[in-house]
């Protein structure tokens, strides 16, 4: 094992402790048969922090280098049309370990904030009002909660916004939580992969000394800004971007990447690759602006394909057959229900999603579904923002008529038009209408 550092050391410590006095989850899963256990795979999701589905080697870019994750999805089940519901990290993560989309989990965006509350006292509301978000989510099955009677170990790094890691099942994690000592969104768990990977490291080591499957989320803040990349990777990209700000996001890419194969090579020196299901997925998209650090606001928070689409891949060495779809539609609610179909686990009737591995479920789904709530929300009806149907080769877009009053409604061909440059909806109004009404559909569910 890597020698751990001290905040490392201590957080598994902490961790340790806090199983110990919870000994009737893990005296259950010692009844759990050894031989059972065995057979099941470790599942890793790995997490990209604020990314284009454009930004990848494998996905076509030629400047950013990203050779580890090119070579992971040729060996994947890579779905080169994936989408999240949402363009925002907290929902998005949310929907992630649920399976659920916003409207059902809750987590409808970063902050919760309620009438009265201004930006001025925002230190004061924040984690008050985020608390009964936290409890409502404490009442959802979770990926890590579903897996606990098949003898899991779940395990939580990086990014983590519902207070502490064990509200969402986890057995040990990074993120503390605790508002007054600076949890928001991950606290400790930002450290993995930008500061090393010795907590995630000391993790894996655990669940194999105890002969244990385990569950790994690995969502580091990477590429995310603060865009403070290697001096020797920001070198090596600044000579071919145009700016110094479109250099930093490349070289945060390529940074990411690097850490992925960290990971991999983590999982291989210890014999478990082939034993190991990988599942990988971006939050939301990115689109670096040229002259600023910030964002292209037709990119993350907004309702286009910069902002939703991701690449989605699944790699089990001899067990999931790689292949490149590149037409096949798939959402980040597919994940859950595709390890629950993996691990032969029934998938609770209240889970949207289908397993990627039933082509016929695929086949059968006529539509996926988006919404976008503000980024400080209070309640579904008061923070809608938009609501979108994906029925390949369409995608709607409708904007609330209160909070988005200026705007119309928008009908691509992304089969033809990937970058929605052309909107077709006055010239397919039954479209509209057979869309709007499969949306409406859905929020009644």
């Amino acid at each position: 094992m890597k020698k751990l550092n001290k905040i490392s050391y201590l957080i598994l410590l902490v961790s340790i402790c806090y199983s110990c006095g919870n000994k009737s989850k893990t005296d259950e899963a010692k009844k759990v048969d050894d031989k059972t256990v065995q057979q099941q795979p470790n599942i890793v999701f790995i997490l990209s922090d604020d990314q284009s589905w454009t930004d990848y080697g494998f996905m076509g870019d030629k400047n950013i280098e990203t050779p580890r994750l090119d070579k992971f999805a040729s060996e994947s089940l890579t779905f080169t049309r994936g989408y999240v519901p949402t363009s925002l990290c907290s929902p998005s993560l949310a929907t992630i370990i649920t399976g659920l989309y916003p409207k059902d989990h809750k987590v409808l965006g970063n902050d919760r904030v309620l009438p009265g509350n201004t930006r001025a006292n925002r230190k004061e509301w924040r984690s008050k009002n985020y608390q009964p978000v936290i409890e409502n989510f404490k009442g959802l099955n979770t990926l890590p909660d579903l897996l606990k009677d098949k003898g899991y170990l779940s395990f939580q790094t990086g990014k983590w916004w519902i207070g502490n890691h064990r509200n969402g099942g986890f057995d040990y994690g990074m993120t503390h939580g605790d508002p007054k000592r600076g949890g928001r969104h991950g606290d400790y768990g930002l450290e993995i992969g930008r500061k090393g990977m010795d907590t995630l490291t000391s993790y894996v080591d655990l669940a194999i000394k105890e002969e244990k499957p385990f569950f790994l989320w690995y969502a580091p803040f990477l590429p995310h800004a603060p865009h403070n990349p290697p001096q020797r990777l920001l070198d090596k990209y600044l000579p071919k971007a145009p700016t110094e700000h479109v250099a930093k996001y490349w070289a945060m890419c390529e940074w990411f990447d690097e850490t992925c194969g960290e990971l991999f090579d983590i999982i291989e020196e210890r014999g478990q690759t082939e034993n190991t299901l990988f599942v990988y997925v971006c939050d939301n998209g990115w689109v670096q602006n040229l002259n600023d650090s910030s964002y292209d606001k037709i990119s993350k928070r907004s309702p286009y394909d910069l902002g939703m689409r991701t690449p989605i891949m699944y790699k089990w060495a001899g067990k999931i057959k790689p292949n490149m779809d590149t037409t096949t539609v798939v959402s980040s609610i597919d994940m859950v229900p595709t390890v629950l179909d993996i691990l032969d686990i029934d998938k609770p009737k209240n889970l949207p999603g289908v397993s990627v591995l039933n082509e016929e479920q695929l086949k059968s789904r006529d539509a996926i579904f988006g919404e976008i709530y503000a980024h400080d929300f209070d309640t579904v009806e008061s923070s809608m923002f938009y609501n979108i149907a994906i029925a390949p080769p369409y995608k709607l877009i409708v904007p609330d008529p209160v909070r988005k009053p200026n705007e119309k409604i928008q009908l691509f061909n992304i089969d033809e038009d990937p970058f929605e440059k052309n909107d077709i909806s006055e010239n397919k109004p039954e479209i509209v209408e057979q869309l709007q009404q499969k949306i409406a559909c859905f929020r009644a569910e």
